[in-house]
């Protein structure tokens, strides 16, 4: 079924209903706000397309999706795909590729290929999950500690030989500014749940370094002001060479962006006891990435840290969803050059505990005790995207987690066929 869940919800809306919705929906992009500008930074775009994302990306999931309290933008674990595209193909060609993977999941959708996530090896997920954010925690080292570097390689085997030359250039006050900015989310996080507490320690953080003087990086400072408008859409220039050229990346982004989306909805699922329709879903992830590129934005999913967000601050409908990129919109218009003193450092702490959620530490005891098979799955899957491919592990870790699937099946059908007597 792909009939949006806000047609139906709409059935039955009432003001009872718009008023959690707006409160949620306003609390989920005071989250969104910091987050997108950081992922779109560490993917090594400018800081206003992830904004840009969450507002066009979020607000087709929410009006095209198959979840009630679906929240989507760029998330986290499109950071490494987007940062290789980009370098090997320029920013016109992740453009190109996140035109293409639209297609491709709106393809995916017609066809209702949306239950074929079940297929996917849970090992193959986890890994390829912690490969990503042990990728995402090094890229933030630098602004971390404030290093100065002369290049910061996007190869991992490259990037921790060129940190540690750097070491000695750290900077304490960045450093501190990022311990504080990680320990005031956290306790924000903890003692009120239901509170944006991210911008609200990102904004006081990058506060105290202006208030005090402090020697840190800014975003105005690296980026320049960000823009107080949405650029006019433009379609891609095409060519079959760069259709070619551009088909495996352009397949990634639509791979991870139906998984990550399609879990993101069973999350909420369990969270509100209700039951999300995964080819309206994929639709959705089609249609709000080709936007999303019409207007020069970053790859779209669902995001499970921010959609379980809108589930905490009370979010009932997809209308949550649509007031979350609305909200971040009237905000860029509004106060765009407010966000120039945010403290580099401050992102970065940010995303590294973004990292570190995505990760899932206290699910590692449990991987332990899966059978050896799923532990070496899950630890090639995690080596080879860190190491070599995201787009090489996702592939022979499907490949390697079917394989032995049909082996387990193989192995517990007993045959009545006996040898002939020759």
């Amino acid at each position: 079924m792909r009939l949006p869940k806000l047609v139906t919800t709409l059935q039955t809306y009432s003001w009872p209903l718009f008023v959690a919705d707006l409160f949620a929906g306003i609390t989920v992009a005071m989250v969104a706000m910091p987050l997108s500008i950081a992922i779109a930074i560490a993917s090594g775009a400018d800081p206003a397309k992830g904004l840009v994302t969450a507002i066009v990306g979020g607000f087709f999931i929410s009006l095209l999706g198959g979840s009630r309290v679906q929240i989507g933008g760029p998330t986290g674990a499109f950071i490494v795909v987007v940062f290789s595209v980009i370098a090997k193909h320029g920013y016109d060609g992740l453009v190109m590729a996140t035109f293409m993977a639209g297609l491709i999941l709106l393809v995916a959708g017609w066809f209702r290929a949306g239950r074929l996530i079940a297929f996917i090896p849970e090992a193959v997920v986890n890994g390829f999950t912690i490969g990503i954010a042990v990728i995402i925690a090094t890229s933030q080292i630098k602004d971390l500690f404030g290093l100065r570097m002369a290049e910061n390689p996007a190869d991992f085997l490259e990037k921790v030989p060129a940190l540690f030359a750097a070491a000695n250039t750290a900077s304490l006050a960045a450093a501190a500014i990022a311990l504080f900015t990680m320990i005031l989310i956290v306790l924000l996080r903890r003692l009120f749940p239901k509170f944006p507490g991210l911008i609200v320690a990102v904004g006081v953080g990058s506060g105290f370094a202006a208030l005090f003087g402090l020697d840190v990086a800014t975003l105005g400072s690296q980026y320049g002001q960000l823009p107080n408008a949405l650029p006019l859409p433009s379609i891609p220039e095409f060519s079959i060479s760069r259709l070619i050229e551009l088909a495996p990346s352009s397949f990634t982004i639509a791979f991870l962006a139906g998984v990550e989306s399609l879990l993101s909805a069973m999350v909420a699922d369990r969270m509100i006891g209700g039951s999300h329709r995964p080819n309206a879903e994929l639709t959705a992830q089609g249609a709000a990435n080709i936007a999303s590129s019409l207007f020069g934005g970053l790859p779209a999913t669902g995001a499970i840290a921010r959609t379980a967000t809108n589930v905490r601050a009370g979010g009932k409908t997809p209308v949550a969803g649509l007031v979350h990129a609305a909200t971040i919109l009237i905000v860029m218009l509004l106060a765009a050059p407010l966000a120039s003193y945010l403290a580099m450092p401050c992102l970065a702490a940010l995303l590294l505990l973004t990292a570190w959620n995505m990760s899932e530490p206290h699910k590692w005891p449990e991987y332990m005790k899966q059978r050896v098979s799923d532990r070496l799955l899950l630890l090639l899957t995690l080596l080879l995207t860190v190491l070599v491919d995201l787009t090489v592990a996702i592939a022979v870790g499907v490949s390697v987690g079917l394989a032995l699937r049909l082996y387990r099946r193989a192995d517990t059908i007993k045959s009545d066929w006996t040898p002939p007597e020759r």
